[in-house]
């Protein structure tokens, strides 16, 4: 990507202070719209002129408001495409591990993969599919810890 469309991205840098300013405050008009399951009607004023209507759907109103609240929160955000090959130092980004933990996942078969020369490459939705399953496994352990924890009492 160039270097003056990298800069208008937040996957490699910080939001600045009017960014995170601007999240905010679009954060909180696309709220005051958002109904619970129905779509989201936004008018929009192009110039003195010029009026625009968009529509976005439940998910799409609620990922540009996940998208927001980062921003606003002064995080870098990624977007990654569920189809995209990823490497395997992404990918252990993604999932906030080391290398070679995920390089041992890889090699378990829990995530699938693919080779590229020498190269492995991760499909970012099965990526996605394995934090998916690694959470609910953690979230189920940490229920049956607290069942416990309540019988000894």
């Amino acid at each position: 990507m160039p270097a003056a469309a990298r800069a208008r991205v937040f996957d490699d840098r910080l939001p600045s202070d009017a960014e995170i300013e601007n999240a905010n405050h679009l954060r909180q008009v696309l709220a005051s719209q958002i109904k619970d399951n129905e779509p989201t009607c936004l008018r929009l004023a192009l110039d003195a002129q010029t009026r625009a209507e968009v529509v976005l759907s439940p998910a799409l109103a609620r990922s540009f408001m996940d998208l927001l609240r980062h921003v606003g929160s002064g995080r870098a955000v990624t977007i990654v495409p569920t189809e995209e090959r990823l490497t395997t130092q992404r990918a252990a980004d993604l999932l906030n591990v080391s290398r070679p933990h995920l390089i041992k996942l890889l090699e378990r078969k829990e995530i699938p993969h693919t080779m590229v020369g020498r190269h492995r490459r991760v499909r970012a939705q099965d990526l996605f599919e394995y934090r998916e399953r690694r959470d609910a496994e953690r979230a189920a352990a940490l229920s049956e810890l607290a069942e416990m924890d309540a019988d000894l009492i």
